[in-house]
Formats: structure tokens, C-alpha cells, sequence
């Protein structure tokens, strides 16, 4: 279930099962009981709890349905909960509310910080992940790799659209981040990449100029594997958002692992 239309429409066009587009905030328990699901995977709007969304939590309209479906689960109580969302929530009331719910129906649980680069993969994306279950939670150590470089991610053929003009390197230069192929790191990457310039990701440095990273180079980072597809048609920037918005696929995987 999710509200967005296009994330939904892309996640058919991969899976071939088609989420329903649904408001959370408002869907009653007898739906969430009737699909019998014994994981429930969340990731919450981050704008309650990040700086640049204010940090109201819970007071946030856009917490709404987290608050809906922490009311749901001493209703519905499934087996396993997997939650992802940015540091900021470690020490909002969300957190507070969803650590005594998990308490409340008899899950145990375990909260990690992880960030992509303790597995060798050259970003920054540090995001808190709960991990709960009946059965307990592994206690398995953490990943400690050293990044790669970023050129094991690149496209093998450029698209020139990417690059920026000299008026905008000219402007708004000292304020990027900028990296090269050689890098070991770059910045996380934001739903506002193909929009913003400063603070919404990395731009790579090459000899014909400097440019956006790719959304397919973006998904190699974020451990999407090569038969991930976009809807036809889909433009440029709702790629680049879809990708803001997601996951790192090898950090959640291991997250996973720890109640599967």
C-alpha cells in the first residue's frame, strides 16, 4: 500500500503484483487483517523528523498514518516489524510511541544506525532501522567494510544532458559536492536531486565537465540489482524522487536477515 501513484506503478512494472494506492492514515483493521501479513515493512515520511521539515513528529500531519497503524498493531499484531527512517527518529516521540507498542504486544526488538558505507558501498545514507519479532532478534555484528570507489557504479556510456552548465558551476559551485570517479564517498542522495543543487546529493566530476550521477548509477548505490526498471516515460525527476525516497537495498537486506 502507498499513496504515490508512481511508485506504486513502478513497483508492478517489477514485481508484477499491484499495490493499492491508499491513504494509511485511514485504513481500517479489518482490510490489514484480511491480507494475513505476518511482516509489516514501514518507512514513514522522514520530513517530521529531519531538520528541514521542522522536526515537529508526531505533531506533523504527514505522521498520521504511522500514528493510525501504531494503534493497529495491538489489533491486528504481526509476527515481525521492520521500520527505516532518518537519525532524526531515534529521539523523537515516533519512536518513544513505537517502542512502547512493540513492548505492549510481546515483540522484541533492537534498533541499528547503519550507513551504506560500513558495506563497502561509497554513500552516505545513515538511517535508523528497527528491527522486532516474536521469535527474537539475532545479535550478529555489524558490517565494517571499507568503501569502494565510486567508478564500480558508474555508466559505461554518459548522457550529456547530465552535466551542468558553467553558468550554474559559476554560481552555485562552491556549495556542491563534488567527487570523481576515484571517490570513496558521496552524499546522500535526496528525492530534490534533479531539482536542488546544494545539499541534495553528489555531482560527478569527469574531464568533459562535472554532472548529475545518472538514476541508474544512483540505483547501483543504493544495491538495486541491473533488472530494475523505471515506468516508460517516466521523467526524469520522478526518477530521481523515487530514488530519493527509497532504500538501500543491501543495508535493509541485512536488517532483514536479522528477524528472517
Amino acid at each position: 500500500m502507498d499513496i504515490s501513484e508512481t511508485a506504486n506503478s513502478v513497483y508492478s512494472l517489477n514485481f508484477g503484483d499491484s499495490p493499492r494506492t491508499l491513504e494509511l492514515a485511514s485504513v481500517p483493521a479489518r482490510e490489514i487483517s484480511a491480507l494475513n501479513a505476518d511482516t509489516w515493512l514501514l518507512s514513514p515520511p522522514c520530513q517530521p523528523f529531519c531538520r528541514m521539515g521542522r522536526g515537529r513528529g508526531l505533531e506533523d500531519t504527514r505522521s498520521a498514518a504511522f500514528i493510525h497503524l501504531m494503534n493497529l498493531l495491538l489489533e491486528v499484531r504481526p509476527k515481525r516489524l521492520i521500520l527505516e527512517n532518518v537519525e532524526g527518529f531515534f529521539d523523537s516521540d515516533a519512536f518513544a510511541l513505537l517502542s512502547r507498542r512493540l513492548d505492549e504486544t510481546g515483540l522484541k526488538w533492537r534498533c541499528y544506525n547503519l550507513c551504506p558505507t560500513q558495506f563497502g558501498i561509497p554513500n552516505r545514507r545513515p538511517r535508523i532501522f528497527v528491527a522486532a519479532s516474536l521469535d527474537g532478534v539475532t545479535n550478529a555484528p555489524f558490517p565494517s567494510l571499507e568503501p569502494c570507489s565510486i567508478s564500480n557504479f558508474l555508466d559505461s556510456t554518459e548522457d550529456a544532458n547530465l552535466y551542468l552548465s558553467d553558468e550554474i558551476i559559476a554560481r552555485h559551485g562552491p556549495g556542491l559536492d563534488i567527487v570523481t570517479p576515484e571517490s570513496r564517498r558521496s552524499s546522500c542522495f535526496i528525492g530534490g536531486y534533479g531539482k536542488r543543487l546544494v545539499g541534495s546529493g553528489s555531482f560527478l566530476k569527469t574531464q568533459s565537465g562535472t554532472r548529475r550521477f545518472s538514476p541508474r548509477e544512483i540505483s547501483r548505490i543504493m544495491g538495486y540489482p541491473p533488472c530494475f526498471q523505471f515506468s516508460q516515460g517516466l521523467s526524469l525527476n520522478n526518477q530521481y524522487k523515487l530514488l530519493g525516497n527509497g532504500l538501500n537495498l543491501v543495508v535493509a537486506r541485512w536488517v532483514l536477515r536479522q528477524v528472517l
